[in-house]
C-alpha cells in the first residue's frame, strides 16, 4: 500500500536575519488531517517557521510544499512568487496571529467577508451567507454587526479564525493564538481550535498551552535554538521526553 503524500512538507529549511541564524535545517512532514503542536522557549524559531510556511518571511534555503504548491529557495535567488500566485497560496494557508489584525472600520461580518470579496471574488450575497455561517461556527452569530472595539479579545480572535476559514484553506497555522488573551478568555478560542481538529483540519499550533497540546495534537514538536530537538506523539514528547532540553522546558509546566 502506497501512503498518501504529506499535506505539509518542510525540507532543509534555513533562515537567518543578518548574523542571527533563526532556523537551522528544519525538515518536517505533516499528514493531511493531522494537528501538530510546536512548543519551545521564546526565540526558538517557531513563529519564524510559521511565517516561512505562509511566505510572510522568505526562507533562505530549503523547500516548502503545502498541498500541490511547492516552493524552492536557494540563497540569493530566493524570492516570492508573483502576486496572484502568492495571494492564492496564502488564501489556502490560513494564519491566525497573536494579535487579531482585524480591520477596525469593519464589523465582524465585514471582516470575515472581505477576503471572499477581494481575493476569491465571491458574489456579495454568497459571501455574506458564508460569513454568517462561519461566525455561527465560532459562536459569534450574535456579534456579526459589532465593530472590533466592542468585542472582547477572545471574540476578536474567533472573528480572526472565521476570517481565515472564509478563504477555504487547506491548512491552518496558529501563532500563539491565545497568548495575548486574558486567562478567562483562552478557553473560548481553544474550543474553536478543538472543533476544527475534530473536523479534520490540518493544523500547526505554536503554543505554550501544553495541556491543550497534549489533548488535541497528533504530534508535538519541541524546538530550541532553531532546531527540532524532539518530535513525536504527545505521550512521548510531553509525558516521556527523551531529550534533556525537552525535560527542562516542560519542568516549568509540570512543576
Amino acid at each position: 500500500m502506497i501512503s498518501a503524500p504529506a499535506m505539509i512538507q518542510i525540507s532543509n529549511l534555513k533562515k537567518s536575519f543578518g548574523e542571527h541564524v533563526v532556523l537551522k535545517d528544519i525538515s518536517i512532514q505533516i499528514p493531511r488531517g493531522s494537528v501538530v503542536a510546536m512548543i519551545g522557549p521564546s526565540g526558538s524559531g517557531k513563529s519564524t517557521l510559521l511565517r516561512c510556511l505562509n511566505l510572510l518571511t522568505v526562507p533562505d534555503l530549503g523547500s516548502v510544499r503545502i498541498g500541490e504548491q511547492h516552493f524552492e529557495f536557494d540563497g540569493k535567488k530566493s524570492r516570492l512568487p508573483r502576486d496572484r500566485e502568492l495571494a492564492g497560496y496564502r488564501a489556502r494557508t490560513g494564519m491566525v496571529f497573536q494579535h487579531f489584525n482585524l480591520f477596525p472600520h469593519m464589523t465582524a461580518l465585514e471582516n470575515v467577508m472581505e477576503g471572499m470579496l477581494t481575493v476569491l471574488r465571491t458574489p456579495k450575497a454568497e459571501a455574506r451567507s458564508q460569513a454568517l455561517a462561519l461566525l455561527h461556527k465560532v459562536g459569534l452569530a450574535d456579534r456579526a454587526d459589532m465593530y472590533p472595539q466592542k468585542l472582547s479579545g477572545g471574540q476578536k480572535q474567533r472573528v480572526a479564525i472565521a476570517r481565515a476559514l472564509a478563504m477555504r484553506p487547506d491548512v491552518m497555522l496558529f501563532d500563539e493564538a491565545t497568548s495575548a488573551l486574558d486567562p478567562e478568555l483562552v478557553g473560548e478560542v481553544l474550543n474553536v481550535i478543538r472543533a476544527l481538529a475534530a473536523d479534520g483540519m490540518t493544523m500547526i499550533l505554536v503554543t505554550h498551552e501544553v495541556a491543550f497540546a497534549r489533548e488535541v495534537a497528533d504530534q508535538v514538536v519541541f524546538m530550541r535554538d532553531g532546531v527540532v530537538v524532539e518530535a513525536g506523539p504527545p505521550a512521548q514528547v510531553i509525558d516521556n521526553p527523551q531529550q534533556a532540553a525537552t525535560r527542562a522546558f516542560l519542568a516549568r509546566f509540570n512543576g
